[in-house]
């Protein structure tokens, strides 16, 4: 029995004739940048957010840069990020211009938690990035509540949360902005590469719009700096189609993980935290052993697929050297011991059965 970490093509399958039907309407019709297939999922995007504006960009990078530049944040600004985030996080960051500042996450959750970060907090610093990891929402009545204290811009890297919910709402309370990645790894997500930025800011959402287009609401006039960030028609266009049925694969990955939550036991093993299982949106299922080698051996030798989120944290980068001298205990137990097991909604009864056995057999 052989089960792989993930398969594009089968987490595809269900959606082949409605994909290869957009695709012929695409081509029929001609226009392939920033017109009514790009329109219409912004408009669905923003109303399954509970946000009213939607601006659809090239990836969830470029999201959280065109995010920073568009708050119009000092150069060189500080911006609170936990220490365990995805290099690209960071990289969005300096890419925008100003100083991340990587804080301890929660232990226990692995989020941006606001009593570390307030300690953080200094006259430089200008935004709050939280990341909402795994699929799990942040705690944004506390962390919103930090920004309306020190007057920060909150803002959120949802590049691993789409459908995930915070007390009911899949809105982050308190946010600015939220970026969001639909790379197709991801539980919604394009066949290329591609992004969103979700406002409840007209504002912000204009000046994102701008920024993408090389910087220009009218042709041919450029008031900003922009780059060249678009949503292409085509991806948008498989991004509706997939939209429809994100609920339903959201729910078969909470089954899964709920499964899993109450059904591997093992002492060996640490698994995440379940109180919010009903909510979250369960983008990767992360286990912790000090054993991590010897457990991926065991899985490979039952046939089962894994991966790591992620071995090597970004102080410890080559790329951020200047980070090098900084240490966080919690952040690298983490990234030394996490390991991630399959999830998502082509898995049957019969792999997580095998899953479950095998990690409860190690």
């Amino acid at each position: 029995m052989a089960i792989p970490f993930l398969s594009l093509k089968a987490l595809n399958q269900p959606y082949t004739a409605e994909l290869e039907a957009v695709f012929h309407q695409f081509l029929d019709k001609g226009f392939y940048m920033l017109s009514d297939r790009v329109k219409q999922f912004e408009d669905e995007f923003a109303a399954f957010c509970s946000a009213p504006f939607c601006v659809g960009v090239a990836n969830g990078l470029d999201a959280i840069e065109l995010i920073l530049q568009s708050l119009e944040l000092e150069k060189g600004a500080e911006v609170i990020v936990p220490a365990n985030t995805y290099y690209a996080t960071i990289l969005a960051v300096l890419n925008a211009g100003m100083t991340p500042v990587l804080v301890e996450p929660d232990p226990h959750t692995f989020l941006l938690d606001a009593e570390t970060a307030e300690k953080a907090v200094t006259e430089k610093t200008a935004a709050l990035l939280a990341v909402n990891l795994y699929g799990k929402m942040c705690d944004y009545d506390a962390l919103s509540a930090l920004a309306r204290k020190y007057n920060l811009k909150l803002i959120t890297d949802a590049a691993q949360s789409h459908g995930a919910l915070y007390k009911g709402s899949t809105d982050c309370p308190g946010t600015d902005a939220i970026a969001y990645s639909f790379y197709p790894t991801k539980n919604l997500g394009a066949l290329s590469d591609a992004g969103a930025v979700i406002t409840r800011h007209e504002a912000l959402a204009r000046n994102v719009r701008a920024r993408r287009n090389y910087g220009s609401e009218v042709r041919y006039q450029f008031d900003y700096l922009g780059k060249n960030s678009r949503l292409s028609e085509l991806q948008a266009a498989f991004l509706s189609v997939k939209l429809n049925h994100l609920n339903r694969e959201t729910e078969r990955r909470r089954a899964l993980a709920v499964r899993y939550l109450s059904e591997i036991k093992n002492e060996k093993l640490v698994l995440p935290p379940g109180e919010t299982a009903g909510e979250d949106a369960w983008h990767l299922f992360v286990i912790r052993t000090r054993r991590r080698e010897d457990l991926k051996v065991h899985l490979q030798n039952a046939g089962i697929g894994f991966d790591v989120h992620y071995p090597t944290p970004p102080h410890r980068q080559k790329a951020l050297s200047f980070l090098h001298p900084l240490r966080f205990p919690v952040t690298e137990e983490i990234h030394d011991t996490v390991l991630s097991i399959p999830l998502n909604g082509t898995l049957s009864d019969r792999d997580a059965d095998h899953i479950i056995t095998t990690l409860n057999q190690f």
